[in-house]
């Protein structure tokens, strides 16, 4: 008899770069990225049923049953530990390991290559945590996936300030801000993210000078970066910002004394890790 129940961790994830390339014709966006796994993540279980659905996870609202033969009725529990609208995927990691956990149910399983073109369908971070990597470069709209070494496991500072910036609407102000621009031509590289060291140094995220200016809990921390040469940036397209521990961005006089740490009001922070695998999936009965 087949297994009808499964749990994993959905791990949450953040960019280490992320440059917007373009807009293209039907209004999405082109980009390059550099995806790394975290330990924090949603806990996420499954249990197939007889035709009911009970599914709280908002993302899978159109569900490819017919592509895939997977069982029609299944029910959903989710504990929350990854913020919505943080830049985190949050919603995107729930998808991705449902996605996974029904493909290990199923009895006629797809491929791997199939199972990241449904999570294609999905969003641009869930072909990422739909897949067996735990750092990616990507490209296209985040579907196209090479697989790096993961980097060493290493603390990491969440902060996350009081409001969530919709991925929608962070586009949005993208494209309110520099319109029409010319195309930009791709530029990671995997030799950019070789090591912690090259990482900070190559790390960019397009969002940052347009988020900026409006939330000033983002430019307070990241400006604590700048400052101080560590290592501070907007995930995705915010609004969490992390701090990676023990890397610097520059060199900085051992003179400096580095001040301490003000959260700004209202902003959260939490410590995890970064991961170097992908939580696998748990057979229950």
């Amino acid at each position: 008899m087949s297994p009808r129940a499964a749990r994993t961790l959905a791990q949450a994830k953040i960019n280490l770069a992320l440059r917007v390339l373009g807009r293209e014709p039907d209004g999405f966006h082109s980009i390059e990225t550099v995806f790394l796994r975290l330990e924090l993540g949603d806990e996420l279980e499954l249990r197939v049923t007889n035709g009911k659905r009970s599914l709280k996870c908002y993302e899978m609202r159109d569900w490819p049953q017919e592509r895939t033969g997977w069982p029609k009725g299944f029910e959903i529990e989710i504990v929350k530990n990854i913020p919505i609208g943080g830049g985190l995927g949050g919603g995107s990691a729930d998808a991705a390991a449902t996605l996974r956990i029904l493909n290990t149910l199923s009895s006629k399983p797809v491929s791997e290559e199939n199972l990241i073109a449904l999570a294609e369908e999905l969003g641009s971070d869930v072909p990422f945590l739909a897949s067996d990597h735990a750092m990616a470069l990507a490209w296209g709209r985040g579907e196209k996936l090479l697989r790096l070494p993961p980097l060493p496991a290493r603390d990491i500072q969440l902060f996350f300030p009081p409001f969530g910036i919709e991925t929608a609407q962070a586009y949005e102000i993208l494209d309110d801000a520099f319109g029409d621009v010319p195309r930009k031509t791709p530029e990671l590289t995997t030799e950019m993210f070789a090591d912690w060291e090259l990482a900070a140094k190559n790390s960019i995220n397009d969002f940052e000078p347009i988020m900026r200016p409006r939330w000033s809990e983002i430019d307070a921390l990241l400006a604590r970066g700048d400052r101080f040469g560590l290592f501070y940036r907007m995930s995705g397209t915010g609004s969490t910002v992390f701090k990676v521990s023990g890397v610097t961005t520059r060199r900085v006089e051992s003179k400096t004394k580095l001040p301490p740490l003000v959260v700004p009001p209202g902003t959260k922070s939490i410590i995890t890790r970064t991961s170097s695998s992908v939580v696998p999936i748990e057979l229950l009965d």
